[in-house]
């Protein structure tokens, strides 16, 4: 695989030198050109010297809320006099540790809950050549409520499995179940399983996307911390009802502890006989491989994520086909994400009536969201399907911090737009949150207190987008900068009634024109905070764009102008 090759060479040498590049050409005969596309796509990879003290202030969502530009402002001051050579200040794309905000990352290595103080100590370490702090922290194992064997023998489904092949009826309990993916599409489980098993050939797979990189979006990371033994009973038993031989677990490669625990729960299923040939010696055969991400959101993209297994850069196809007809190594693929595939072991050991009862209002199952951004006790919560979103926010975790008002919630990170606190009592289930204008997405819900500047708030989402876009189709590439920059104007006021105007017909055509035709789904989605702040929060982006205003305080200070000017289009 071209991305051992290349992290072995950066591993060696810190960077990718133009040497090691062109004799790892003659070694794998392997166009220097299509190594260096690939090696300059992802963000992992360095093709130049990086300096001693490498720091990246997460600038998005959750660190947002919680102090982050102060921070990166406050780190420039205190180390403002090291040299390019010793040290790099900037703003990095999500790092997934959005509920111990605000996060840095440190030589790829992250710590969590920072100070400037503690964060200056760390990079002034890593100046002079000590060696920094390793910031894993403890796992102790907790338990779930949606786990069937918290004291029983585990993979319980796959011992029963083995001995009935029953293909048929795991489908039709999947199907009865109404089981829909938890990584933001929704699109039934069952079908999609079906779908593959139907496709001719021998040759099938099994992918779980466990990429889990939009702002916000923490809970696959606590499930594969503390329920790992279910991710992979799911997919053990996607491969023998489809007839796939082989699966991949697709991970970001800023989940070091997860990688660990998955790759020790790998090693236990191999041992106890079930993964390799001849599963339960029951002449069934499935292997399975973890595959860390080389980094970048648009690999959470179905097709782009499949493009980066295949060692290309993660730039999305173009559907159909879809991968269900033609996705890994162009055969029929099943891919889900981590809480799909932990959900199948539970309906399937507890059965379907269980199932349908954990839920309230008509919604079925059990969710993990992560709770982020403003909240008292931000974390990750197993909650019922359809319980109001004042439950979650109020009870689980515990109201907005310091005793202030919710003003707004992002029901499932940018994706999703924000919501004003007057429909906190929207549930959270698939139609509910369609009918109110966004989506349950992954259940990684942002809040906002009242002294929230929601333009702010709507220019850091699309921010992110402009920076994550691959750049491969224009109305993503271009659309998404544009719409940067109509908002970083509208954050500095002073524009005329007439150019206001002309701006929202503007929004509104680039919006149209982004989600018809771009080509994946981020580029799909990033008029949806756009268009959600100006539904619901209109007189507070007029108060900046015709009086100069900003009704929280947020815009038009010094320090927000001097942050802007660092990264307006600048691309981390």
């Amino acid at each position: 695989m071209i991305f051992d090759d290349l992290r072995a060479i950066q591993l060696r040498y810190g960077f990718l030198p133009k040497a090691e590049l062109e004799a790892f050409s003659q070694r794998s005969n392997t166009p220097l050109y299509q190594i260096h596309s690939v090696a300059s796509f992802y963000p992992h990879f360095q093709l130049v010297p990086p300096p001693k003290a490498d720091v990246r202030v997460c600038a998005d969502m959750s660190c947002h809320l919680n102090g982050a530009c102060e921070l990166r402002a406050e780190l420039e001051q205190r180390l403002g006099k090291s040299s390019p050579a010793d040290l790099l200040i900037r703003d990095v794309s999500c790092l997934g540790r959005c509920d111990h905000a605000p996060a840095v990352s440190i030589n790829d290595e992250i710590f969590t809950g920072v100070t400037a103080a503690s964060a200056e100590a760390i990079a002034r370490k890593a100046i002079l050549g000590e060696a920094i702090p390793e910031p894993h922290p403890g796992h102790a194992r907790v338990q779930c409520a949606s786990d069937p064997y918290n004291s029983e023998e585990k993979y319980g489904v796959i011992r029963k499995l083995a001995a009935t092949k029953d293909w048929d009826a795991v489908l039709a309990e999947l199907k009865l179940s109404e089981l829909r993916g938890m990584g933001g599409a929704g699109f039934p489980t069952s079908m999609k399983w079906d779908l593959v098993r139907k496709q001719p050939g021998a040759e099938k797979y099994i992918v779980c996307n466990a990429d889990e990189s939009e702002p916000g979006t923490i809970k696959d990371r606590f499930i594969m911390t503390h329920l790992p033994h279910l991710v992979m009973e799911g997919m053990i038993v996607a491969g023998l009802v489809t007839g796939a031989q082989k699966g991949i677990l697709y991970i970001r490669h800023e989940y070091h502890l997860q990688k660990e625990i998955l790759g020790e729960e790998l090693r236990r299923c191999y041992r106890d006989g079930l993964l390799g040939k001849n599963i339960l010696k029951s002449g069934l055969t499935f292997d399975l491989e973890i595959f860390v991400s080389p980094g970048g959101y648009i690999c959470g993209e179905e097709t782009a994520l499949i493009e980066a297994i295949e060692g290309k850069r993660a730039e999305p196809r173009n559907k159909p086909p879809f991968p269900v007809q033609a996705g890994l190594w162009q055969k029929p693929t099943v891919l889900n994400n981590v809480e799909t595939f932990a959900n199948v072991p539970q309906i399937l050991a507890r059965g379907v009536e269980w199932f349908a009862a954990q839920g309230e209002s008509g919604s079925r199952g059990l969710k993990f969201v992560g709770v982020s951004g403003h909240a008292a006790k931000p974390g990750i919560y197993e909650v019922a399907m359809g319980i109001p979103m004042r439950k979650v926010l109020f009870e689980y975790a515990g109201g907005i911090r310091g005793g202030r008002q919710l003003k707004a919630f992002a029901p499932s990170g940018p994706s999703s737009g924000y919501l004003p606190a007057s429909m906190v009592d929207v549930r959270l289930d698939f139609k509910a949150l369609a009918e109110a204008g966004s989506m349950l997405g992954s259940g990684a819900i942002v809040v906002c207190d009242d002294r929230t500047c929601m333009l702010d708030m709507a220019l850091n989402a699309v921010r992110f987008y402009r920076n994550e876009s691959c750049g491969k189709c224009v109305p993503c590439r271009v659309g998404s900068q544009k719409m940067t920059d109509l908002l970083v104007r509208w954050t500095h006021g002073g524009v005329a009634e007439k150019q206001y105007q002309a701006d929202l017909a503007l929004v509104d055509e680039l919006c149209q024109a982004m989600s018809l035709t771009s080509i994946c789904g981020l580029g799909q989605i990033v008029p949806a905070p756009v268009q959600s702040v100006l539904k619901h929060f209109r007189e507070e982006i007029d108060a900046h764009v015709l009086k100069g205003q900003c009704p929280s305080g947020i815009c038009f200070t010094a320090a927000a102008k001097a942050g802007e000017a660092s990264r307006v289009g600048i691309r981390p």
